[in-house]
């Protein structure tokens, strides 16, 4: 076993948050699969249990100077038939000799190649579905051509009987050795996309739109062995005891067309623009829509939101099936069975995974120089892998690269950020090496226009990142050893945001007199030895950053204000409130330092009249005093009053049948609001005043009422904007 050498990142982001309330430094930690699978990886493998290492070597073997490598076979003598698009050719690579094109057909594409008896060959193409018999000496000439467009898949059973899966019928033909042919089988979809023959000659079939697998059996009646969730069924592979493993793909949610049903060319994957290719040919073009770097390609890792990707099954002999893997970053195109484990050829990224163990776990393997691997064939030593987006032909051997590398993705502080440490753990054994090095910018892209890469960092337990500050980050690892290999097993980058400015959003200054309780002044479990205020703070804020209003009561004299205020970098925040009167110029202080974002005043202790509420907001309990921001917004004017209106009863006169009772109502510093009478203690009744609205601070009204109401006390009741009331009263005589 490697002895590691031990870090101390834990402990130096122990030692970061254990600063009380000064400015908190954010922290990027690279530990487990999933993180090391969200960077972009050469040469590298990392297996179950997150540790980065030196993966296996692969070299390149041929480029077929064409975008597709769709499909490979090996012949009796070793040498590999390449089948290819668009430019619709069968390439020989002998073992060791130079390359040659055997067969270039008048199609664009070669998706199906099977080996026939006599070393002869069969090709399917498309999109004119014609399947041509290439004899050893590389004579080319057409065998069955069927009414179908396409020619995705070829099979040949013991007897030397062909299958052919098509499209757009989903029909798969059964054709003899001497070239006669008919529908042998009807999937009820759109493509036969996928062949396999089982132990027994049965016939399997995996089909697109929907992904479906079938068991044929002699006399052409089919039996649905899987049903799965995805759009296509790209391979069957069939492990020494007759375990079945079914590699399933869609193209992701909102990402472009079905990619076995579209006639529009499907969007192109990321980064390597797919070749332009006609729309026939495309209805199952490689298809991988970009789509975000965030759930690890492990079994069991579902996350709410987003479809996977892909995904393998394995069908056991009995029929019995389960889902061992899903991904939603990778998409597989090809399985490989390996002693007790499985290998699976991806697409968007070119990476292979290996599936081992029970329940299953995934290791990644290798990232290929191509964006999809779309064919695997097992060698004695090692594994052939066909590519596309370029078309390779590249070999994967058990022995390991001298040299990887892994780029993280692009690290986001949100704000231009100084950096911290850089702190890792490894293991290198004589003759090897571990490197991390940094740059950094501020475009979410990297360009030239970020730093270049910093030197190696030298102390694993912590070094200061040199790279300039900037809203970006990323991180290079870089492993080399002749021998044994390194191990990463984990990264730690810490980092500080540049202190913003706290905004004081909105104030909301609520009615006169208007007052709220507080909705949990009993519902939360006090916890001894801790503050009560910050556990009512913490409560009271838990919406949002606003104030957590409970049920509205009326108490005179008070006047609440509420505000919201924010801050970028999630600063815990202090607020001073201060006030002015209309033609001050100097502020005053209500009340300092407070942690809540409400407010009541009482207002009896200052005197009437037009006043503005300002609200300074402060980061100083969570940065130096020299680094600490303010931020502050005025709220609109409001009135305080607490002088009731004065209500003057005139002389009362008798008209007609009527008394008429002359009232004045005038209020030194609000408009009145509204007048009311009644007649010996009863119900209140509503007065108009005279020019028909009220709409200033002096109004003026006639009460009329009956005279049969002689003797009778009339009591006037006038209102102000501010609630206060004043009265008057007069006798009727």
């Amino acid at each position: 076993m490697i002895p590691l050498r031990l870090g101390t990142a834990a402990t130096l982001a122990l030692a970061w948050m254990t600063v009380s309330l000064t400015a908190t430094p954010g922290f990027w930690q690279v530990a487990t699969l999933a993180d090391f699978l969200r960077g972009d990886i050469e040469h590298l493998s990392v297996d179950e249990h997150g540790r980065l290492l030196l993966g296996p070597r692969v070299d390149r073997v041929h480029d077929a100077d064409a975008p597709f490598v769709w499909t490979a076979v090996q012949g009796r003598d070793g040498a590999f038939y390449l089948g290819t698009g668009n430019d619709g050719k069968v390439i020989k690579v002998p073992p060791g000799g130079a390359a040659s094109v055997v067969f270039d057909s008048a199609e664009m594409e070669v998706h199906a190649l099977a080996l026939a008896p006599g070393g002869a060959l069969y090709a399917g193409t498309s999109p004119d579905g014609r399947i041509y018999r290439i004899d050893a000496s590389g004579a080319a000439t057409p065998f069955f051509d069927p009414e179908d467009k396409y020619i995705w898949s070829l099979a040949v059973d013991r007897a030397g009987v062909v299958y052919a899966g098509t499209g757009d019928k989903g029909v798969v033909y059964r054709i003899l050795p001497d070239g006669t042919g008919a529908p042998f089988f009807s999937t009820r979809t759109t493509h036969a996309i996928s062949l396999a023959v089982d132990p027994q000659g049965q016939l399997l079939v995996g089909t697109g739109s929907p992904g479906r697998v079938f068991r044929v059996d002699g006399n052409g009646r089919g039996f649905l062995l899987l049903d799965t969730a995805y759009q296509e069924v790209r391979a069957l592979r069939l492990d020494p005891k007759g375990t079945l493993y079914v590699a399933a793909q869609s193209a992701p949610a909102g990402g472009g067309s079905d990619a076995a049903t579209s006639d529009a060319p499907p969007p192109p994957p990321a980064p390597v623009p797919v070749p332009s290719v006609s729309t026939e040919i495309t209805s199952i073009a490689i298809v991988d829509a970009q789509v975000s770097p965030a759930a690890p390609a492990t079994a069991g890792t579902s996350a709410p939101g987003r479809a996977p990707t892909g995904a393998v099954y394995r069908v056991l002999p009995d029929g019995l099936w389960d889902q061992v893997w899903e991904s939603r970053e990778d998409a597989p195109y090809d399985l490989l069975v390996d002693g007790d484990g499985l290998i699976v050829a991806t697409g968007r990224r070119g990476r292979i995974f290996r599936l081992s163990g029970e329940p299953v776990r995934a290791t990644l393997l290798t990232r290929l120089t191509a964006q999809q691997a779309t064919i695997l064939i097992k060698g004695s030593d090692r594994t052939w892998i066909g590519t596309a987006n370029p078309g390779l032909l590249l070999s994967m051997s058990a022995g390991r690269a001298e040299r990887g590398t892994w780029t993280s993705d692009v690290k986001d502080a949100r704000l231009v950020a100084t950096w911290g440490t850089l702190a890792w753990r490894s293991a290198s054994p004589s003759g090897a090496a571990v490197q991390l090095q940094t740059r950094s910018g501020n475009t979410r892209t990297p360009d030239d226009t970020w730093s270049d890469w910093s030197a190696p960092y030298d102390t694993a337990t912590g070094s200061a990142i040199v790279s300039p500050k900037a809203r970006y980050l990323q991180i290079r690892v870089t492993l080399t050893a002749t021998g044994d290999t390194p191990v990463l097993t984990s990264l730690s980058a810490a980092y500080l945001q540049r202190n913003v400015r706290p905004r004081v959003e909105s104030i909301t200054v609520h009615p006169p007199g208007v007052v709220f309780q507080k909705p949990f002044s009993s519902g939360e479990t006090e916890i001894a030895g801790y503050d009560a205020e910050t556990m009512e703070r913490r409560v009271a804020q838990a919406a949002s950053g606003a104030p957590a209003l409970g049920r509205r009561t009326f108490q005179r004299g008070l006047q609440t204000f509420a505000w919201k205020a924010d801050d970028e970098n999630g600063d815990e925040l202090l607020y001073d409130v201060l006030y002015r009167r209309e033609g001050d110029t100097t502020w005053k202080s209500l009340k300092s330092g407070i942690t809540d974002t409400i407010l009541v005043w009482d207002t009896s202790s200052v005197p009437n009249g037009t006043y503005v509420l300002k609200v300074v907001a402060t980061d100083e309990r969570s940065h130096p005093a020299t680094a600490a921001l303010r931020g502050e917004l005025e709220s609109a004017s409001f009135e305080i009053d607490n002088s009731p209106p004065l209500v003057t009863i005139g002389e009362v006169r008798r008209d007609g049948g009527a008394f008429v009772v002359p009232v004045e109502v005038r209020d030194a510093d609000s408009p009145v609001s509204r007048v009311e009478f009644s007649l010996d203690a009863q119900r209140w009744q509503t007065a108009f005043p005279l020019d028909g609205i009220l709409d200033s601070r002096q109004e003026r009204f006639e009460i009329r009422v009956d005279a049969g109401a002689t003797g009778r006390t009339v009591v006037v009741r006038a209102l102000d904007a501010m609630a206060n009331a004043g009265t008057a009263e007069a006798r009727l005589r």
